[in-house]
């Protein structure tokens, strides 16, 4: 497939003389380096293990004091409970 890219001069002129140097042609030596590429993050995606927030944040739960008491110590919090709108259990 064809395709256009646009690539500092710098990089080019470095790529170009790479391939030269290689005795390749400059399509593959960027078509290497992409498989390169693509596969390094292949590789480190898969060793990067998956972490939950629990996990992150174990550590510093219960650290800071919220100042709010349990919901379930205080009978206001509880009024209504198990009754529809209407006041009907």
């Amino acid at each position: 497939m064809k395709t256009t890219v646009d690539i500092r001069d710098d990089i080019f002129r470095r790529a170009k003389a790479e391939a030269a140097l290689r005795g390749i042609k400059f399509k593959d030596l960027v078509e290497e380096g992409l498989l390169c590429k693509l596969e390094a993050f292949e590789q480190s995606s898969e060793t990067i293990p998956a972490v939950t927030a629990w996990e992150l944040m174990k550590e510093g739960c219960g650290i800071v004091d919220s100042g709010v008491d349990d919901l379930a110590t205080n009978p206001e919090y509880l009024e209504g409970l198990g009754r529809d709108s209407m006041g009907n259990r």
